[in-house]
């Protein structure tokens, strides 16, 4: 099963897409891309550099001359068709998906709905970007309030979530009136290429998206460093944001950074213990853990905690991990075979550290980067898995007796994106609502991605927020107006 599994061939491209054509750049620069379920190669895109870059950022430039001009109906409609065809080619792009990332076909599918409703939703919200009239402080002045686009965009996407990482902030960027330039993961780029491909069908203007392929570095250290680029939007590792923002620093660039996460789970006493251990399920094992929001530390009170680990253990144990395009599987490989190393030590820390393995915790086939799911119970606050992020199938346990204490291991990490709370208990509810430090909290809920809601962190999880009323405002310049002579 591979790519003759697609309706439309010409969804996978292998070509990069800038300067308004497809085109192949140098042929002897070229980057495999492989399936992580068997390793196979899948094909081969262009590693573009400084000399393609300049060439895009030009290109935007112009196109910026005329899309940041049109009426915001007019660009609502153009990124509204783009959303309908994703909807329209909604299983190719699932396959394309799960073939280049290795997620289960029934999420890659949930992901393009994801994606599609980023692009959906801020078609509109474009129609609502208002400005101000501000009562003057004077009789002869009138002020008023108004917002601009900031110019051209780069955009630097991660490999875990292809296509909606990049309409969460292509659809805010362009419904805005920017332009933008998309560097995705070289692990994962047919995604984004076909995402160009549907946006040429729907209309938007030469320019207006451009999609270049090839390793980060240089490709982003040519946006960053570029004057005419007036904003980064980045999502990845905290190490990796810190150099992104300290490079900006010379041209003063307007920064979206959602960074790293280490998710606390926290399940008190008064739970409903087979609500927390659905909610465990759905938040830690999604995309086999690779998500920036997944339950990463799970933190369970001493009353409820052996309960809590055995049926938590017995759910585990049904989740079926494979090639994401065969029937029934829930959990695919690890994006790389780095990847799975992280995770083993992880597990063996944990255990070296006194922790004990209530299931899993093995690479499933020597050679292969699939990794069995995982949960460590006893597991100490001083381990790896309880002060980094995993990002991979693995849970780990820590015992803890009152909620001082529970708040206190939560806030302990430099990261703050998500964090979960399981309770009955409203005022408890209300008391960690303003006392867990994470731009994001899902209480009595594991699943808390949604295309009107604003996504970002705190501290080291960066700044900016992505979807919902707010995520435009980070492609929005505010200028203030003066008028006299009234």
């Amino acid at each position: 099963m591979s790519l003759e599994l697609l309706q439309r061939k010409e969804l996978f491209r292998q070509d990069a897409f800038w300067s308004g054509a497809w085109r192949k750049g140098n042929p002897d620069l070229k980057i495999e891309v492989t399936n992580p379920s068997n390793l196979e190669i899948l094909g081969r895109v262009p590693s573009l550099g400084r000399k393609e870059t300049l060439e895009a950022i030009q290109t935007s430039l112009h196109a910026f001359q005329d899309w940041s001009k049109r009426p915001a109906k007019e660009r609502s409609i153009l990124i509204r068709t783009w959303s309908d065809l994703m909807k329209k080619n909604r299983e190719d792009l699932a396959v394309l998906m799960t073939l280049e990332q290795g997620k289960p076909l029934a999420e890659s599918r949930g992901e393009i709905d994801y994606a599609a409703s980023f692009l959906e939703w801020f078609a509109e919200e474009g129609k609502r970007v208002y400005g101000d009239i501000i009562p003057s402080h004077r009789r002869d002045t009138k002020i008023e309030v108004i917002k601009e686009p900031v110019g051209v965009c780069g955009i630097l996407t991660p490999w875990n979530f292809p296509s909606s990482m990049i309409t969460r902030k292509v659809g805010a960027a362009l419904a805005a009136g920017c332009t933008v330039i998309s560097k995705p993961s070289e692990l994962t780029p047919f995604s984004a290429l076909a995402l160009a491909v549907l946006a040429q069908e729907a209309g938007i203007p030469e320019g207006v998206f451009q999609v270049l392929t090839g390793y980060p570095e240089e490709i982003a250290n040519t946006l960053i460093d570029s004057s005419e680029v007036r904003k980064i939007s980045f999502t990845g590792s905290t190490r990796v944001g810190k150099l992104i923002m300290e490079r900006s620093s010379k041209t003063l660039k307007r920064l979206s950074l959602e960074l790293g996460g280490n998710a606390p789970f926290l399940v008190f006493d008064d739970a409903d213990l087979e609500s927390a251990v659905k909610g465990a399920i759905l938040s830690k094992f999604r995309n086999a853990g690779q998500t920036c929001v997944c339950a990463n530390r799970f933190l369970i009170q001493k009353g409820i905690y052996n309960d809590f680990v055995s049926l938590f253990s017995e759910s585990v144990l049904k989740l079926k991990t494979g090639n994401g395009l065969e029937k029934d599987i829930t959990i695919g490989p690890l994006i790389s075979e780095l990847a799975v190393q992280k995770v083993e030590n992880h597990v063996k820390d944990a255990l070296d550290k006194g922790a004990k393995l209530q299931l899993g915790g093995k690479r499933i086939e020597p050679g292969k980067l699939f990794f069995s799911p995982t949960v460590i119970s006893e597991v100490p606050e001083n381990s790896l898995s309880m002060q980094e992020e995993v990002f991979g199938p693995v849970a780990p346990v820590y015992r803890f007796e009152s909620m001082e204490e529970a708040l206190q291991v939560a806030n302990s990490t430099p990261s703050g994106l998500a964090s979960y709370v399981f309770t009955e208990d409203y005022r408890k509810m209300r008391f960690l609502a303003e006392n867990i430090k994470a731009g994001m909290l899902g209480i009595n809920e594991g699943l808390i991605s949604t295309e009107q809601v604003p996504f970002g962190g705190l501290k080291e999880s960066g700044f900016g927020r992505e979807g919902s009323k707010y995520g435009i405002q980070e492609y929005l310049n505010v200028k203030y107006v003066c008028i006299g002579g009234f």
